[in-house]
């Protein structure tokens, strides 16, 4: 981790060097600094904050980071408000445990597609419009919860639900667009492990909510209906912040740059090529599904678990699933954070090694969770799990935003789609039927984890190499510009569309880590002026 910053930037707007605040910053000489730009906090040259300040709310960057994660945290709760109820629920419309495994399959594979789709609408419309407009459209669906009379129904407003979980996007491209790369891992992990933790407030938000009603007279099948009005409402009131207070960019909205002439309007079919033909993509979608995936899935299946098979209350088995999903309050951030640090010694190498152990791990604790015999051991178990996969989804996106940096939100889309592929995958093959009992099929699951994060090995960027690959010994190949500048043709090159990308390549030089010869840079291989 890089010194806590203690100088403003080079706009005083209530950002001092002796405000109170948890801070992390880029010290690093490879990323130089706009002093001509204005803004709250120190930037890089594409306007990229190099400071990330916890608690600030400096405009437009640390405001977007709030925004961003606050709103992710709103859709987790709506989207798995249902699990920590499920009890209650499968008494009121008799559901099977098909039924239920089916909801549960239905509330993750809604947003396989709408995943995809808010990473092409990121790329052209911006995060803005994408997260606001998804948040407000997906309200109606959960009040619809409150009227579902079997299970067809149920299994449908849980799939609708599930959309909203594509804001996941929306706050990992957001983040992408406002922090320097130096520093994204942390800020990513944050934002998503925040907004994360929506899985674990749910499981004791909608029990609490749920036994307030009731002693306010409702009866048990009346009070879980009401109890939905809640999550209904903040999904409305997320969507209208966001809409009024949020900014695609550091300098402004996309719409407005682009009728300026300061942001170039991109073509949908070049974006979605870049992203498709890249190799490194496809190994991310599946690593993701067997990061992010569980752990949806285990958001599902884990209040009931424990509510079967160690005989306890649904509050205790609330509580106990909910800090599963609340550990995403360190537990992500560190991911990311371990990225970030692993990155400064030893480049994309490091980053890479890092997500390997990480995940890793968490597979190993996933079988001893479902081999567990005792309570205590079983929530031991539960816990190491997961800090390990929720760690492997920050130092995921750690590294995503490097593999394209023309084609990022549809990569982040695709990325965000795998782990919700990889959940519906595991819940349909481990519990939506009798063949697996849930222990058994969580020591399968584990197993699955371990295998699906060896392609890891695969990744090799030829500016920075892999694992075990070093980079590529061509000395024009080896370049970040040419990584980067690769993805535009000679035509958009001679318009000048590929500045921003040398502005990025300049400044992901840091991956190359302590070891700063891992590739050459031509001297004249970035204009003056970037």
């Amino acid at each position: 981790m890089a010194e806590v910053e203690q100088s403003p930037g080079s706009s005083m707007h209530g950002v001092t060097g002796r405000e109170q605040t948890f801070a992390f910053s880029v010290t690093s000489p490879i990323v130089p600094t706009d002093r001509t730009a204005k803004f709250d906090l120190p930037v890089d040259s594409e306007h990229k904050a190099k400071v990330f300040k916890l608690f600030s709310f400096a405009n437009p960057h640390m405001r977007t980071f709030h925004l961003s994660w606050i709103s992710f945290f709103t859709c987790f709760i709506s989207t798995f408000a249902a699990a920590p109820l499920v009890p209650i629920i499968r008494d009121n419309l008799n559901l099977t445990k098909a039924d239920i495994g089916n909801a549960g399959v239905a509330s993750v594979s809604g947003s396989i597609f709408s995943r995809l789709a808010m990473g092409a609408i990121c790329d052209l419309l911006g995060p803005r419009y994408g997260c606001a407009f998804l948040i407000m459209l997906s309200a109606p669906t959960v009040f619809c919860m409150s009227f579902v009379s079997n299970a067809g129904g149920y299994i449908a407003v849980r799939f609708m639900i599930g959309f909203s979980l594509a804001t996941f996007v929306s706050c990992q491209y957001w983040m992408s667009t406002m922090f320097n790369s130096k520093i994204i891992g942390l800020v990513n992990g944050t934002a998503a492990g925040w907004g994360n933790m929506g899985g674990g407030a749910t499981q004791l938000l909608m029990p609490l909510l749920y036994d307030l009603i009731q002693r306010a007279g409702a009866t048990p099948f009346t009070a879980w209906r009401i109890a939905f009005f809640i999550p209904g409402w903040l999904n409305v009131i997320m969507g209208i912040l966001v809409l009024i207070l949020g900014q695609d960019l550091p300098d402004g909205n996309l719409s407005t740059l682009q009728k300026k002439g300061d942001v170039a309007v991109d073509k949908f079919s070049r974006v979605l090529w870049y992203a498709v033909t890249n190799y490194r993509t496809w190994i991310f979608v599946l690593l993701y599904g067997y990061s992010m995936g569980v752990e949806l899935s285990i958001d599902n299946v884990i209040a009931e678990y424990f509510y079967d098979r160690f005989n306890l209350k649904l509050h205790t088995a609330g509580l106990i699933a909910a800090s599963f999903g609340m550990a995403n309050l360190v537990a992500r951030p560190f991911g990311g954070y371990a990225s970030d640090f692993s990155a400064r010694y030893f480049g994309m190498r490091g980053r890479l090694w890092t997500l390997w152990i990480l995940q890793t791990l968490g597979g190993l604790f996933c079988i001893w969770l479902g081999r567990a015999n005792s309570i205590s051991f079983a929530i031991l178990a539960m816990m190491l799990f997961s800090v390990g996969a929720q760690a492997a989804c920050g130092a995921t996106f750690g590294i995503i935003p490097f593999i394209s940096r023309r084609s990022l939100g549809i990569i982040s889309g695709m990325t965000g789609a795998g782990g919700n592929f990889g959940s519906g995958l595991t819940q349909l093959v481990f519990f939506t039927s009798s063949r697996f009992s849930t222990a058994t099929g969580l020591s399968l699951m584990g197993i699955m984890i371990v295998c699906c994060t060896l392609p890891v090995t695969l990744i090799q960027f030829p500016q920075w190499g892999g694992m075990f690959l070093p980079p590529s010994k061509d000395i024009v190949k080896s370049t970040e510009e040419f990584y980067y500048g690769s993805e535009w043709n000679e035509e958009e090159k001679q318009k000048g569309l590929h500045q921003p990308s040398l502005k990025f390549a300049e400044n992901s030089r840091s991956e190359r880590g302590k070891r700063v010869v891992s590739a050459v840079t031509p001297p004249d291989s970035t204009p003056a002026h970037v």
